[in-house]
Order: structure tokens, then sequence, then C-alpha cells
């Protein structure tokens, strides 16, 4: 089978398109046929090893050849004790606790990291799905169960956590504000953004407005900044950012919420099938749809993750696999 390999941290020329073995399922796993792999965040961090939390699973060279999380395809073989998914089954899932190895024809993963994927539902669309959405879900819930009128604000709202972020919260009634780049905004106006602020043009800390709750996906101010902003008893959940920000929040974090009652978090990626399946109902009913700006194939998964790394993507991109 042909997969997307490095052996070497560096930027993506180190990536190189193979022909190697296709794995055997264990016992718990399956053999997936992929058909579809999106590119995220921690892709671009661990092929580069930046930040250094990117390289505990290898300080020297990567744990894992293949990257690629989140993915969308056909059970070709199952293991002796795999209990619920079937060959032929259609399927998709986030595989990064699990071993990775998305950008490839095939994968072997654990059972307990899939979904079955609702024939309503393509494959991009699948693999559009797992990180980014559970990401989106899980920091929103952070805050409990939102009011008609509550207000939130996301940083960073016009990639892939954003976009789900921006449908989820307006779902619950929210009053959306949104922050990106000038050529992202008129899609966050059409998903359901109820402001937007251009960075470039605007610093949204000195509008004079405040928040009930700020998801950061992008994590580029300090900690006294997204205090400010924060209405009283307000959350502030950090998604993504800098190793400097996570310093401040865990070390500073417990004494503003002290003082002035203001939560300051850190979410921690934790994939889950409940959440995914939730998603999926999400989506079956027609309230929250993945918005995907570019597809690639297989052999241009180098071009996809520079493209997403340099914060182009207007909502997820997706590797579609071809097999011939």
């Amino acid at each position: 089978m042909k997969a997307v390999v490095y052996v070497k941290y560096g930027t993506t020329d180190v990536l190189t398109l193979k022909n190697v073995v296709i794995p055997t399922p264990k016992g718990n796993e399956v053999l997936v046929k992929i058909h579809a792999v999106s590119v995220n965040s921690w892709d671009w961090d661990l092929l580069r090893g930046k930040p250094f939390l990117a390289r505990l699973g290898g300080m020297l060279k990567p744990k894992y050849k293949i990257l690629g999380a989140d993915i969308a395809g056909r059970v070709e073989a199952i293991g002796k004790e795999v209990k619920h998914i079937l060959p032929g089954d259609e399927v998709f899932g986030d595989i990064s606790w699990c071993g990775w190895g998305g950008f490839a024809e095939y994968v072997c993963v654990h059972e307990d990291s899939l979904s079955l994927k609702p024939s309503s539902m393509t494959f991009d669309q699948a693999a559009a799905i797992p990180q980014a959405a559970v990401l989106a879900l899980q920091g929103l819930r952070k805050k409990g169960q939102f009011q008609d009128g509550k207000t939130v604000l996301i940083n960073g709202a016009g990639g892939g956590v954003g976009t789900f972020a921006v449908q989820i919260a307006k779902l619950h009634g929210a009053k959306v504000t949104c922050v990106d780049s000038t050529v992202k905004l008129d899609m966050l106006k059409a998903i359901g953004a109820d402001h937007v602020i251009d960075y470039t043009q605007e610093d949204f800390v000195n509008t004079g407005r405040s928040y009930d709750m700020i998801l950061d996906v992008v994590g580029n101010r300090s900690i006294f900044d997204y205090k400010r902003i924060l209405n009283p008893a307000g959350t502030y959940v950090m998604v993504g950012g800098s190793l400097s920000l996570i310093s401040q929040i865990l070390f500073l974090g417990p004494l503003i919420s002290k003082m002035y009652g203001k939560n300051m978090k850190i979410l921690v990626h934790k994939p889950n099938k409940q959440d995914q399946n939730f998603l999926q109902e999400l989506f079956v009913d027609g309230k929250i749809n993945p918005i995907i700006d570019r597809t690639y194939s297989l052999s241009q998964v180098a071009e996809a993750i520079q493209y997403l790394g340099e914060g182009h993507a207007k909502g997820k991109v997706v590797i579609s696999v071809e097999h011939k």
C-alpha cells in the first residue's frame, strides 16, 4: 500500500510517499481501507516537533512514522476479539490514541476508536468530524449548558475547531463573536456568527465588549487580556496556543479564579466515541455541517499540511484517498 512516511522532524520536505506493507489486525483491531483523512494542527506540530510538547512521544525522532488521525473508510478485516464491527462496515474516528497512521491507504486501529458512518454522510465529511468537532464540543461543555443570549467569543474561529464551535454554540442559543482574518469572515457569517472581528483591522481585546465565555483556538494573547474581557463568573477555555500561555494558565489561572471569579482552563484533547456519535446525530439531523475548504490527494499530503499550518484553511482540509 501507499503511505506518507517521515522518519525525522522537519518541514514538509521530510514527508515521502512510499510503498509499505499492509498491516494485519490484531485481536481487537480492524483493518480499515481509508477513503478520506483530515489534516489537523497536531499533524503540523508533530511533523516539525514543535512546540516541545509535540516531542513527548519521541525526543530525537518521531514515535509514529505515519501521521493522520481522523479517518473514514470501509472495514476490510477484523481481529478475533472484535465484537461490534463487521467487514464491510463504513466507519470513521479519531485514531490518535491508538497509533495514528491515517495518511495511508490502509490502517489497523482499535475498534473502540471507530463509529459507524451514516449513509447520508460522505467519507470526506466523516473524516472532517472526529478531532475538530469533538474539541469544539468538549471546549464549550466547560461552560455547561448555554442559555439564550449568553455571549461567546471564539478566537481563531475560521479553522476546523472554530467552525464547529460556532455551529454548536448557536444550537445552544449563544450570541457568537468570531475573530479571524479578512478572508474567513463571510464564511463565518454564513454559518451563524452574530459578530465578526477582523484581527488584521481591529483588536478584539479593545472593542469594549465582554463575554460569558471565550473559546481560544490560537492562544495568542496573555492571560490578563482574556481576563479583562471576561464577564464576572465567565470562563476562558484554551484549545490551542503557546507554551507561555499554558504556563500562565497553570500558575495564574487558579489565582484569577479565586480573586475575580473568572475561570481560566486548558482543554486536554480526549478522543471520545460517545461524543463522536452525538456529533454524528447532529449531522444527520441537519444541525451541524463540516466546512471543508479544500481536498487533496494522498500524494499531496505535504501541500495540505503546509496550507493548514500556515493558517489559510477555512474550516477543514481533507485528503481523499483513491484506490486503483
